[in-house]
């Protein structure tokens, strides 16, 4: 007995223009050669990086380049610290940068501040790899907090440049701006927020209210993908996360239901279409 879903993929979901161009490279060369060492997760999503494994996408950590010689290494498009184009060089190895153009702005940005002494917070999430290619450019002086309240008992300078990961929430950026402007500091905002990602906020509010219920797509490890579906459930009530399709429970829907399906900028189409089939298999 079908439940007979209406099922729908937010046409504006799916991999951004960083990742798109980052996995368009990786696959290029793929084809050529076979094999291709990439610096971390390609993109925050295990099935995405699955298939890429399987076309000869070997992943390696920021301890594992010391020891490469000579070969052809990813730099993927939440870009890299200065140190490691350094190993590289003297390594020999060949970087493929796919950094995104919107993270090496602002990486950019955050160097020039620095070098002209300006005491720097960066809104972010601690360890993300885009937050620590950014404190890199300060030699890991700037200060990293991924919530106000960290804060809170830090001596900070009484002036200071404040940035932000490029997937953050615009409003939360300019609320914490606000906050820390009225507890007496001299602030200097840099809005680094990616239009890309932060449009989306607005869409999805729209998009997850269309439904009687959300299914959000993404990886665990996708910050982006935590707020995206916050987004969901604050403007649908029943939404729910999963990872893949095997994660879907058939108590959560009832006959007949219109359903959204929709996802982070890591998240790839194809995942979505995975979903679908199943919901309307359901």
């Amino acid at each position: 007995m079908s439940m007979n879903l209406q099922v729908t993929i937010d046409k504006d979901s799916g991999f951004c223009f960083g990742v798109v161009y980052a996995i368009d490279m990786a696959e290029e060369i793929l084809e050529e050669e076979g094999y291709l060492y990439c610096l971390g997760d390609i993109v925050h999503n295990d099935e995405e990086v699955a298939r890429l494994r399987k076309k000869g996408l070997r992943i390696i950590g920021h301890s594992d380049l010391p020891s490469l010689k000579n070969e052809k290494v990813l730099i993927r498009a939440h870009g890299e610290s200065p140190e490691t184009y350094r190993i590289a060089m003297d390594n020999g190895i060949t970087l493929i940068d796919a950094s995104c153009p919107v993270v090496l702005k602002l990486q950019n940005r955050i160097k020039t501040s620095y070098d002209e002494k300006e005491k720097i917070l960066i809104f972010g999430k601690h360890g993300h790899a885009e937050v620590v290619g950014l404190q890199g450019q300060t030699h890991g002086e700037a200060l990293v907090f991924q919530d106000i309240a960290e804060l809170d008992d830090v001596e900070l300078p009484s002036k200071f440049t404040l940035y932000s990961q490029t997937t953050k929430s615009t409003d939360k950026f300019y609320s914490i701006k606000e906050e820390l402007s009225r507890r007496g500091y001299e602030v200097k905002a840099n809005d680094t927020i990616c239009r890309q990602v932060s449009n989306r906020y607005e869409d999805l509010a729209t998009f997850a209210k269309q439904f009687d219920c959300i299914v959000f797509v993404s990886g665990k490890k996708s910050s982006n993908g935590k707020v995206l579906f916050d987004v969901c459930k604050s403007n649908n009530e029943r939404s729910c996360f999963i990872s893949g399709p095997e994660e879907l429970e058939l108590g959560f829907f009832h006959d007949g239901e219109k359903i959204g399906i929709c996802g982070a900028t890591s998240t790839p189409m194809w995942l979505m279409e995975d979903v679908k089939q199943a919901l309307e298999a359901m």
